[in-house]
């Protein structure tokens, strides 16, 4: 297992190079000058003779990208075009609202997903499956920012039960966190246990027509334990392929949800750095998720090692 990471973490270097590449060009090989895209219209020769110094425009190509690697391997990816501010410094500022309501919607979707997928195989055929599969083309059809308003128009506006908008650290008041998280995270969640319940459902009917499900029921075993304990283990790699797979789905969702409930999450700032074309930041961010996406993919690719111990690689 240890030889099998470690040959994964090894693969991960000339997808990372290959990403890297593609975002160093995309300000570099964009029609004009890039200082000029950057300076806007009215800039003089002085101010893009400046930008081109600063950004190392004048040298050739591949010295800007080895240039750029090192300062990213550094930590420093840049400066704010807008702002002036360290792009790290931006980015740790945001990272934390992401990552907390990111982490409570995949949370949330699996302790919702995988009991509504695993009923629906058990029931097959029955209202359950049926209302379970409705819910899911209905959460794939409906975009999250239409999710979004309903909620608050539900639970925001004519409930009052929850905050419209806004975040609370969790370190700061856990209860605060909840009660502004609940809605973005459910919102989030409503395409990811779509996804989540479909493919267990999916995987358990497979399953569940096995000759040790049906040596299990000989016996005497209770459904629970059959449905959880064994079927649903041995039906859980393509459960879990699909939960990495969805964290792209997670992703963009975060981007129109943070905008919808005016969450400060890095989905704000690749917002206002898109429409204020501020290339530094845009750069960090595609990096950044770029990297979170592989991240995810790999520890899922090591949790199959764990979940069924027949595999080897």
């Amino acid at each position: 297992m240890l030889g099998y990471i470690i040959r994964r973490l090894l693969a991960v270097i000339p997808v990372m190079v290959i990403v890297a590449l593609f975002v160093f060009l995309i300000l570099r090989l964009t029609p004009g000058d890039p200082a000029a895209i950057l300076a806007g219209d009215s800039a003089t020769p002085a101010q893009l003779e400046r930008i081109r110094d600063r950004l190392g425009l004048n040298l050739p190509i591949y010295e800007q990208f080895i240039q750029w690697v090192k300062m990213m391997l550094q930590g420093d990816l840049g400066v704010s075009l807008i702002s002036n501010t360290s792009v790290s410094t931006m980015i740790g500022q945001r990272i934390w609202p992401t990552l907390n309501i990111a982490m409570l919607t995949i949370t949330i979707s699996i302790l919702i997903a995988v009991p509504m997928g695993v009923l629906a195989a058990w029931r097959h055929r029955s209202w359950i499956d049926y209302a379970v599969m409705s819910f899911s083309v209905l959460g794939f059809s409906v975009p999250v920012f239409v999710i979004g308003y309903i909620f608050i128009q539900i639970f925001a506006i004519e409930l009052r039960w929850l905050p419209v908008q806004g975040y609370t650290a969790p370190t700061q008041d856990f209860i605060g966190f909840l009660q502004r998280a609940i809605l973005p995270s459910f919102t989030l969640a409503t395409i990811y246990v779509a996804l989540i319940a479909r493919m267990t459902r999916a995987s358990m009917l497979d399953v569940l027509g096995e000759d040790y499900v049906r040596t299990a029921r000989a016996k005497g075993l209770r459904e629970g334990t059959i449905l959880f304990r064994h079927a649903l283990r041995n039906a859980a790699v393509p459960i879990m392929t699909i939960i990495g797979t969805g964290f792209a789905l997670l992703i963009a969702g975060v981007v129109v949800t943070e905008s919808v409930f005016n969450i400060p999450g890095v989905g704000r700032l690749t917002v206002d750095a898109i429409l204020a074309r501020d290339y530094p930041v845009i750069q960090a961010m595609i990096l950044l998720t770029a990297g979170l996406y592989v991240l995810v993919n790999l520890l899922i690719d090591i949790s199959y090692t764990i979940i069924d111990p027949r595999i080897r690689y």
